[in-house]
Order: C-alpha cells, then sequence, then structure tokens
C-alpha cells in the first residue's frame, strides 16, 4: 500500500520524541506535512493538529504523564477520527435477503470490487449472486460474468435487453426466488455531471429497494472525491463506502479524509487487482497497521476463521498428544491459502510490516503450492506417515508430481521442523487434555484469555488486550 509511505514518516517523527519531549511543535509539523504529501484535505490537517496540541498542552501538566506516549495517542486518535464516521454501516442478516447497490464513478472499480465482496462473503458461507445492471458500458455484463465465473458465484444479465431498471428488477426477483442471502447489484459508472445517469441510479433504487448503497471511491482522484461523493449522496442514500486502488497511489490519504462528504463508514479497502485483495476495514486497526504498530486483534480473527481449532477436534487431540503427519500439514497449507495475501498477514504482525522484501509473497505461495502437488502424489499410509519415505518412493513422488528429490527432501525437511515444534507444543501442555481449548494451561497474566464454555456448548470468544508503543 503506497500509504505505507505515510506510516513511516509519521513513524519517524514519532521516534524523535525518544530523544527529546519537547519537539511537540517539530514533530506536529513533520506529521502535518505528511498528511499534505498523501492528499489528506489541509483543513483536516490543520484541525488534527490544533487538536492533539490543545490536548497535550492540558494534559501533560498533570503529574506521571510520559508526554511522549501522551503525544502518540494524541495523534493516533486524532487519525482514527478522521477516517471514521459516527454512523454504523449496515449489517447483514443471514437467512433474510440482502440486496446492495453498488454505485461509483466511471473507472472506480466498481464491477471488480462487486465480485471482490461476493466472493468475500460467499468464503464466509453466505449464499451470494450478482446482477450486471450496467447497460451504458461496453463490455460491463462480460467483465461481471467473466469474473463471477472465476470466483464460482451465480450472476444474471442480458446482452440484448437495454434498460437496466428493467434488467435490474428481474435479476433481483430470480434470486430471491430461489432464497438468496446476499444479492449485489452493480449499476452503470457515473460521473457527477450526468443527470440522466443519475436519474437512471435513482429509478434502480426505485424498483430493487435495496437495504444498502456503497458508494465505491477511487483513492487515484484523491480530494476530488470529496466533490463526487457529495453529488452522489444528494441523489441516493449512501450507506457505506468502499476505497479502491489503494495499492497503487500517493493520493489516498485525500480519498480516506473525503469520505466525511458522504457521511458514511468506510466498509473495505481494495488494496489490489486480485480478488482476495479486499480489506474489511475498522479505523483503529488500520491506523495501527498504518503506524507499524500491527493488528493483533484482526490477526487472531483472520486465523480464527480460516483455521477454527474448535472445529479440528481430530488435529487439536493429535497436536495436545504431539502428533503431526504429511496430511496434517497439506490441510494446514489449504487453510493458509484462505488467509489471503501474506503481506496482509505481515502488516498485523508489529514490526514486521516492511520485513517482507518484493517478490517474497508470491515466491512462498508458489512453494507451498509445489509442496501440495508433490503431497497430492503421495499414497494415504505415506501422507499419515504409516510407510518410510525410502529413495525409491522419494522417485516415485516426484515423478509422480513432476518434481525433483530435491524438492520432495525440501518438503519432509520442511514437515520435521513442523513435526518437530508440534511435539514440543504437546509435552508443554498448551492444548490441554484431548484437546479441549477451555483447558488451555496458561499463566494468570497473559495477554490472551479465552472465556468460559456458554450454556450451548459453544466456545466463547477470545480477548486480546493488546497495548502496542512505537519506538
Amino acid at each position: 500500500m503506497v500509504l505505507g509511505e505515510l506510516g513511516q514518516r509519521i513513524t519517524a517523527s514519532f521516534r524523535r520524541l525518544n530523544q527529546d519531549d519537547d519537539l511537540l511543535d517539530e514533530v506536529l509539523k513533520e506529521i502535518a506535512a505528511a498528511l499534505l504529501h498523501a492528499d489528506v484535505n489541509v483543513r483536516y490537517v490543520s484541525e488534527l493538529r490544533s487538536n492533539v496540541k490543545k490536548r497535550v498542552l492540558l494534559e501533560s501538566d498533570a503529574s506521571g504523564v510520559n508526554k511522549r506516549k501522551l503525544i502518540q495517542k494524541a495523534v493516533v486518535e486524532e487519525l482514527v477520527r478522521l477516517v471514521s464516521t459516527d454512523r454504523k454501516p449496515y449489517k447483514l442478516e443471514k437467512g433474510k435477503c440482502n440486496i446492495i447497490m453498488f454505485v461509483g464513478l466511471q473507472g472506480s472499480g466498481k464491477t471488480t470490487t462487486c465480485t471482490k465482496y461476493a466472493h468475500h462473503y460467499n468464503r464466509k458461507g453466505w449464499k451470494t449472486a450478482l446482477v450486471c445492471a450496467d447497460t451504458f458500458r461496453a463490455g460491463a455484463f462480460d467483465q461481471l460474468k467473466q469474473n463471477a465465473s472465476k470466483v464460482r458465484i451465480p450472476f444474471y444479465g442480458d446482452y440484448n435487453e437495454t434498460d437496466p431498471v428493467k434488467i435490474a428488477e428481474e435479476g433481483v426477483e430470480l434470486f430471491k426466488k430461489e432464497k438468496y442471502d446476499l444479492i449485489i447489484v452493480d449499476t452503470s459508472g457515473r460521473h457527477k455531471q450526468e443527470a440522466a445517469l443519475f436519474d437512471e441510479m435513482q429509478q434502480v433504487a426505485e424498483v430493487v429497494s435495496p437495504n444498502d448503497t456503497i458508494f465505491i471511491m477511487d483513492s487515484h482522484i484523491g480530494q476530488a472525491c470529496f466533490d463526487q461523493a457529495k453529488a452522489f449522496r444528494e441523489v441516493v442514500d449512501i450507506g457505506s463506502v468502499i476505497i479502491t486502488k489503494l495499492d497503487g497511489h500517493a493520493k489516498g490519504g485525500g480519498a480516506l479524509s473525503a469520505v466525511s462528504a458522504t457521511n458514511s463508514p468506510i466498509i473495505f479497502l481494495g488494496t489490489g487487482e486480485h480478488f482476495d485483495e479486499f480489506q474489511p476495514f475498522d479505523a483503529q486497526s488500520f491506523v495501527s497497521r498504518l503506524l507499524g504498530m500491527g493488528d493483533l486483534k484482526g490477526l487472531f480473527q483472520t486465523i480464527t476463521e480460516a483455521m477454527p481449532l474448535d472445529k479440528q477436534p481430530e488435529l487439536l487431540n493429535k497436536i495436545s498428544k504431539g502428533r503431526f503427519s504429511l496430511r496434517d500439514l497439506y490441510e494446514q497449507f489449504q487453510n493458509l491459502q484462505k488467509m489471503g495475501p501474506m503481506s496482509q498477514l505481515m502488516q498485523m504482525i508489529p514490526g514486521m510490516s516492511n520485513l517482507m522484501p518484493a517478490g517474497a509473497e508470491k515466491e512462498g505461495v508458489k512453494r507451498i503450492k509445489r509442496f501440495m502437488v508433490i503431497m497430492d502424489s503421495m499414497t494415504d499410509a505415506e501422507l499419515d506417515c504409516e510407510a518410510q519415505l525410502n529413495d525409491s518412493r522419494k522417485l516415485r513422488i516426484a515423478k509422480g508430481a513432476g518434481s525433483s528429490i530435491l524438492e520432495v527432501n525440501l518438503l519432509i525437511d520442511e514437515y520435521k521442523r513442523m513435526e518437530k515444534m508440534v511435539g514440543k507444543m504437546g509435552k508443554s501442555g498448551l492444548f490441554g487434555k484431548g484437546g479441549d481449548l477451555t483447558q488451555l494451561q496458561r499463566n494468570p497474566g497473559q495477554v490472551g484469555r479465552p472465556v468460559e464454555k456458554q450454556s450451548d456448548g459453544h466456545l466463547g470468544t477470545w480477548r486480546l488486550d493488546v497495548t502496542m508503543e512505537i519506538g
């Protein structure tokens, strides 16, 4: 994300406070320059400086107050306020037909974002469908059809029909009858001066009665988003915002600060062209990752969604006894691929956001896929580690996978390292008796604590109390 440069500059300013607490004016000046460079509106930058200064002057006289921490906390809270609103986003309800309408500027990445949004919820078990009501742009239906086919999501459109209102109505009715949880309507891209297209958008909204209208904001145009967002808000009730293309331009700060024009919360960020480069937005977590402080709450949530340990009792039982097979490694590789881009995970770990060199993520994913192909060439006995992998077996596996004995040996070395780690975890009693998560043996003061088992037998959530500090 290009906004990473903004985070690095603000973090560097914080580090100067380690040397001298009395550098408040200079530090705020550097932070303001960094925000202006990221195209944040000058009015918001001025407000941030003023608010931080007032707070520090008011609270710094209190006894026992660490001035450096106070400045850091004040800046972080002001940045969170900058990218958040009081309005809560629409909450999707499972078991009910949720109709979501996407609107936005021409070329903002709306059609791709529709597919990303559908794919995100489809992976979570929602029954999703797409409706192409964009008849203005040539090739819009072909693009949606191609995208939906890639992620295996049903779609509706009509090459011969030129009335988008009719297509939207027919598509929504069709998927309603088939009891889909989430129906996403993609509309034509608009410019604020195109009155005819705005009328069309209103007509589509009247026909489909969306539960939520999502505005797609292109970060490339920076502060110009403000006027565009204001024009859209005057026509339809924008409930949420998704900001796209944050991976490719330095003006992302302008788009983030322009959200105030819609008075609607940001719900997702588009950080690339691939369907998994789509991050749920939480203001506190976003600012924390931006400043290199990590996001342990988001990391834990991502891991538990991809690898819910309470739904893998057999694996937990094996780990508690220190046993781990190649088949278990294969299943964990599959779970790892569900977590999204590795760079996204690295941003969630404090201090790790800049440690992954360019190209390292793709190379790591390629290696995991090669390892999985090698394991596909193994017999059940070999996967369950019931058969010794001698040279003749390795040669057969390598030939079957179109690989080499060297790569088979690399996989075995990786497996042995993992098996050794699991053995230590089993001996430590980390997973309790029989893999029961409620019997975790922990120190009383340890940060992550499991909540007691609920009356319905389901495990409670984990609470993460994390306080990070820069410098």
